[in-house]
């Protein structure tokens, strides 16, 4: 059952899980109001509350889904403010569809029931033959048939709620066309750009506008420097086990004599063969006539086996090596057919088999030359044996050296006596931040200063402290780390002095782009007072949401909001550090099918987008309806021990 259960696992995954668990989150029907009852809640739907566990347990299994569909994930990225309201109102979501379903008595009848599971392809996978449920599927679920179809009842009546309106969204063709053409309409424009880069050479700026800038409460954080720490650190990993062990010459030779076909070369071996082609499963007499000529050519062949070379040019149905004679080039075990794998490698060097029998037809094969399959000396893979066993034997030993580690650092005042009680490399690094990245270090050191986990042991309270080590933290597979703070400093504005050149370099763009933007806003009266000749103007270009021709996202907006009844338009655009640019609008065109597809496409389009307003209104109402309360609030992971000290 459970090797069935392991190869089938994707169908587990979204058949069970993203089908029919996820419908009910917590608990099916019954457990609706029997877990509601007295207990604090975060939300209320319809007179039923929604504990703080309810809403715990449904963040555990929106995480639980993600791992399953994303192994490796770092489940952490899921454990935020927004994620975990968007649980809560997903569950909400789901107690208001439970209870219109449930008023509207929408739950499927068992004939139903039984006629979906038994035809609906998407449960294929867990259908038996005679079309019974596989109930080593559903155990390994922790679930019954019974639980099973009362799931899928409660989810089949849930769907029917929203999909009622869903899927009786309708769009005209002259509806979707006018939408689709709102949206994807081009229009031809000429653009002149002000670039602030063109300013700067003309931009002054003093010693009082540095000052203005940096007292600016707007800019401060632009000159935070960030809380810091210079700190020493210990990395326990395999390779640092490793360098401890050694393995004597004794175990190494034994290891080798127990291994020994591992280090055998893999034997090849040459050989010509004339194939009399005869198709598998054909008529007995055609394949009895191959084999009477294979039989003939293995004749001639032994009265002359110099000869078999030319016997194959003139005589084999292989076309790739009858040209050379037979001759199909070095192979291994493996490469060919089984029968005639084993007829080549049961022959001696120039030796001759009798009449081999394939898929292919008949064959008479010569073996021409081997090589390979000596064994490697000791000694020029001793190197190799002795990294392979250190390895094993550093998985093995890593448990205990690392209870050892993590006894040590929780005993001493310092890292030192645990790097040479353990022969481990003490580390120091300066200037360490969160989201540190080191510039020259090297590759297995950068991983470790960049981990989040470090970052997040450091800069807890009892390390930024200094008068102990930190505890020992995991932060990769088998690898460990501890940290002792010798210096902490805060999150402080940084002195003028010490940023002086980069806030000179912010006063000199904004200036230079506040000149820009004068100079093009006095263009822009002066056009729209009297129009330029457009072959003054760049080259017209043609614009639309679909093809923004690698324009600022900012230009492109204000063009196609602008009204453009009368034209030539004028529309003025703020780029920001970038300047201004004067646009002239010149035509207005319909939407390119090139951009929008074919017309039913946009409608099937466009019925969606319609359904998904409607649904959400009818949700909406729903909730009023039901009286929907929420007063759980996600709150932000809780940060760091000491970080009030930004």
């Amino acid at each position: 059952m459970f090797d069935f259960v392991r190869r089938h696992n994707r169908i587990l995954q979204f058949i069970l899980l993203l089908l029919i668990v996820p419908s009910f989150v917590v608990f099916g029907i019954q457990g609706y109001n029997k877990y509601s009852e007295g207990r604090n809640h975060v939300a209320r739907v319809d007179g039923q509350d929604i504990s703080q566990s309810d809403w715990d347990a449904a963040h555990r299994n929106q995480v639980e889904r993600m791992r399953a569909q994303m192994p490796g994930v770092d489940v952490k990225m899921f454990d935020t403010p927004e994620i975990r309201q968007r649980v809560l109102e997903d569950l909400v979501r789901e107690r208001v569809v439970f209870a219109a379903a449930r008023d509207l008595h929408l739950s499927p009848t068992e004939e139903r029931l039984d006629r979906l599971f038994k035809t609906d392809p998407q449960f294929a996978g867990l259908r038996n033959p005679d079309g019974s449920v596989r109930k080593e599927l559903l155990a390994a679920q922790g679930m019954n048939s019974a639980l099973f179809a009362q799931r899928l009842s409660q989810d089949l009546a849930m769907r029917q709620v929203l999909s009622a309106i869903g899927l009786s969204a309708f769009a005209p063709e002259s509806v979707a066309r006018a939408a689709v053409d709102a949206f994807y309409q081009r229009r031809e424009i000429r653009v002149q750009r002000f670039d602030a880069r063109e300013q700067l050479g003309r931009v002054q700026v003093g010693d009082a506008d540095l000052q203005a800038y940096y007292d600016d409460p707007r800019n401060a954080a632009r000159f935070q420097a960030p809380e810091s720490v210079t700190m020493e650190y210990l990395v326990l990993d395999l390779p640092a086990v490793e360098r401890g062990i050694s393995v004597p010459e004794d175990d190494l030779r034994k290891y080798y004599g127990e291994n020994a076909s591992r280090y055998e070369q893999p034997q090849e071996r040459r050989a010509s063969h004339i194939l009399v082609k005869a198709e598998a499963g054909g008529p007995a007499d055609a394949r009895a006539r191959a084999k009477a000529r294979a039989e003939a050519l293995l004749a001639e062949v032994k009265k002359n086996p110099a000869g078999f070379a030319d016997l194959a040019r003139k005589n084999s149905d292989d076309p790739g090596s009858a040209a050379k004679g037979g001759d199909l080039d070095w192979f291994s075990r493996g490469a060919m057919v089984k029968s005639f794998e084993e007829a080549v490698f049961a022959l001696k060097k120039g030796e001759i088999s009798g009449v081999v029998e394939s898929d292919f037809g008949y064959h008479v094969i010569q073996l021409t030359d081997v090589r390979g399959g000596e064994r490697r000396g000791f000694e020029s893979v001793r190197a190799e044996i002795e990294a392979e066993v250190r390895k094993s034997l550093a998985q093995k030993r890593f448990a205990e050296t690392a209870e050892q580690f993590t006894n040590l650092v929780e005993q001493e005042d310092s890292l030192k006596p645990v790097a040479e009680r353990l022969h481990l490399t003490l580390r120091r690094v300066e200037g360490f931040t969160r989201g540190f990245q080191p510039k020259e270090a090297k590759a297995e050191d950068a991983a470790v200063l960049a981990s989040p986990k470090l970052a997040e042991l450091v800069f807890q309270s009892e390390t930024l402290a200094g008068k102990h080590n930190s505890q020992a933290t995991e932060i990769g597979a088998s690898q460990m780390v501890a940290v002792h703070v010798s210096a902490h400093q805060p999150a402080r504005k940084q002195a003028l002095a010490d940023v002086r050149e980069a806030v000179k370099a912010a006063v000199t763009q904004a200036r230079a782009a506040q000149a820009a933007r004068t100079e093009g806003e006095a263009r822009l009266a002066q056009w729209k007072a009297r129009a330029p000749d457009a072959a003054s103007l760049p080259a017209a270009v043609t614009l639309s949401r679909a093809r923004s021709q690698d324009l600022p996202k900012a230009l492109v907006d204000a063009v196609l909001k602008a009204p453009a009844e009368k034209l030539p338009a004028w529309v003025g655009v703020d780029l920001g550090g970038d300047g201004y640019a004067v646009v002239m609008i010149e035509k207005v065109l319909p939407a390119d099918v090139a951009d929008t597809g074919p017309i039913d496409k946009v409608r099937q389009q466009y019925a969606a987008m319609w359904a998904g307003a409607e649904s959400e209104a009818y949700l909406a109402a729903l909730r009023k309806r039901y009286k929907v309360e929420i007063t759980g609030k996600a709150k932000a992971a809780e940060e760091p021990a000491g970080a009030a000290s930004k």
